[in-house]
């Protein structure tokens, strides 16, 4: 596994809440931590801040009123926080900052939650069929959802966020129709100065998007149905695992095409270590990992193409795997000195005014919490609100307008980051809007240019 610090892997499966969660030792094969009575959606399982698991749980009959997501702090993972959601929740998701939870449902409904406060943000009809997975973007201003009947729905989290436009549905940045069944995975990466995102299905194909204009750059297809996708985190290598169990590996050239729409079945090479469909595919560093309804999951040296370690769960196949660190497992010390506090809280089932939910507080001392650069992850502080609060009502004491002055710093440096973020953004479309008026100029500058047979393309009013 190489040096640095020791990795654990969190599986669980979709079959029976009997299953649990299970917390591996990637190095050794030991069996960490047993978290009973879980059963988590494909796509349902992620980690947050590395420091809680969090974990839709499958509803087999999908009835209304029976949905329900558990939380779990990993220093003391027998205390879950139960909340109970409108509606069975499928795939979830969490930006890279740990603010917000995504979750969809089997009705098409998109669910859109501060993490903090537990705060039902928005809801909405985002589809008239199920999703099957959803992910951020790594810059998480844009949120990627795949359908289990292969369209793709993309939009910003700026029109999310908008509270005056919270009880309309928001406007899509933009959708795609290329594939002819459903949605298994979806990737992103930044690539030069632009950035992709990957989906993978069951229709044998993968495509490569340009994530802010849904622009299709590239489709690889495969000789049968893709289960799942992983992106190597260094390297452009593209893998992809497949129904009867190979997992086909591509380097990923995302340079400019003559025609998008050609397709490609050149493989660099493929790994055989399955007898069945391949049900998901993460990393460890620079380690695969793939887990399999034959109930084995394996850790890869992709170089020399060979298994390094095969785990067997003989209890059922697994749907869901996340990379954590050993070290988020241990309790901390009640004499442990912490710089800053994180707090997760029940998710609302509905909508409610904010600073309403019953958290958890966990202390974070990772060296990330020192960088005031990132102020965003603790300004749903609901103890710092109270303290300063309540030194408005006694005799304001030098450590009170520390905590005050410290919070006036964090509250302007989030909004500065904000606004830049959101100016960027609008920078990025307006450039690209303008490439392609450009473009169609070129094309034909007296004739109307015909729109994309493939993609259909709607744009929100964003303004800088």
């Amino acid at each position: 596994m190489g040096m640095g610090e020791k990795m654990a892997l969190v599986v669980c499966s979709d079959k029976s809440r009997g299953i649990g969660i299970t917390v591996w030792d990637l190095e050794t094969g030991q069996q960490l931590l047993h978290i009973p009575t879980c059963a988590a959606a494909p796509h349902g399982l992620f980690c947050l801040r590395n420091h809680f698991i969090v974990a839709s749980q499958t509803n087999r009959h999908a009835s209304l009123g029976a949905g329900s997501i558990f939380i779990w702090p990993l220093n003391k993972p027998h205390s879950p926080l139960r909340s109970y959601t409108m509606e069975a929740i499928g795939p979830v998701s969490c930006t890279k900052d740990g603010i917000y939870i995504a979750g969809g449902a089997p009705s098409g409904n998109v669910y859109l939650w501060e993490a903090t406060n537990g705060r039902l943000l928005r809801t909405w009809h985002a589809h008239h069929k199920s999703f099957n997975c959803m992910v951020f973007s790594d810059d998480d201003s844009l949120l990627i959802c795949g359908c289990t009947d292969g369209i793709i729905c993309v939009w910003s989290m700026i029109s999310l966020l908008d509270e005056e436009d919270s009880g309309t549905s928001p406007s899509l940045l933009h959708y795609s129709s290329e594939h002819r069944s459903s949605i298994t995975g979806l990737v992103t990466m930044s690539a030069g100065g632009s950035s992709i995102f990957v989906s993978s299905s069951l229709d044998g194909s993968c495509k490569v998007w340009e994530l802010v204009s849904g622009r299709l750059l590239r489709t690889l297809v495969y000789p049968t149905s893709v289960s799942a996708v992983a992106l190597h985190p260094l390297e452009h290598l593209l893998f992809s695992g497949s129904v009867n169990g190979k997992i086909f590996v591509n380097v990923l050239d995302i340079g400019a095409v003559e025609d998008p729409f050609v397709t490609t079945e050149d493989q660099a090479f493929v790994l055989k270590g399955h007898n069945e469909s391949i049900t998901a595919l993460t990393f460890s560093g620079f380690h695969l990992i793939s887990a399999s309804e034959d109930f084995t999951f394996c850790l890869w040296d992709i170089i020399n193409r060979v298994v390094l370690r095969r785990f067997n769960n003989r209890k059922g196949a697994l749907t869901n795997m996340v990379v954590i660190k050993q070290s988020s497992l241990l309790p901390i010390s009640n004499h442990q000195r912490v710089p800053n506090q994180f707090q997760v809280s029940l998710l609302q089932k509905y909508p409610q005014p904010s600073n309403s939910g019953t958290g958890i507080t966990m202390f974070l001392s990772s060296p990330a919490c020192h960088n005031k650069q990132t102020p965003s992850h603790f300004h749903g502080n609901n103890l710092l609100d109270h303290l300063i609060s309540g030194s408005e009502k006694v005799e304001e004491t030098p450590a009170m307008l520390q905590l005050k002055l410290e919070k006036n710093i964090d509250d302007r440096l989030w909004v500065t980051s904000m606004t830049k973020h959101v100016m960027e953004i609008s920078k990025h479309l307006q450039t690209r809007l303008l490439d392609m008026m450009q473009c169609r100029l070129l094309c034909n500058p007296y004739e109307p240019h015909s729109s994309p047979k493939k993609i259909i393309v709607q744009r929100s009013n964003l303004k800088p």
